[in-house]
């Protein structure tokens, strides 16, 4: 399983509309093979600032998602309100107790 983390900092005032583009994306992205999980935050710090936590069964699942239509949509409905963007991909590390 792997985590893409996307966080979004926005023209300020945006962010309302960016997260209207978003349930689009959340519902198509839920239905596609290997999601686990797909969800967006809207930063209670950073009113321009959205994040996206999404879980994936593997890199594979990930990278599909990057070629899906939807995916495309998004990035073009939010593209004038974005900044600056932020993705990183990160595995979880198995933790014991020594």
């Amino acid at each position: 399983m792997i985590y893409l983390i996307s966080t979004a900092h926005l023209r300020p005032g945006t962010r309302d509309a960016c997260l209207v583009h978003a349930s689009a994306i959340i519902e198509a992205s839920r239905k596609e093979p290997g999601c686990i999980s797909y969800d967006a935050h809207a930063s209670v710090t950073d009113p321009d600032r959205i994040v996206l936590v999404e879980r994936w069964a593997d890199r594979a699942a990930l990278d599909a998602h990057f070629q899906t239509e939807h995916f495309r949509a998004w990035r073009a409905a939010i593209a004038p309100h974005v900044v600056r963007r932020e993705m990183e991909v990160i595995t979880p590390a198995e933790v014991t107790d020594t």
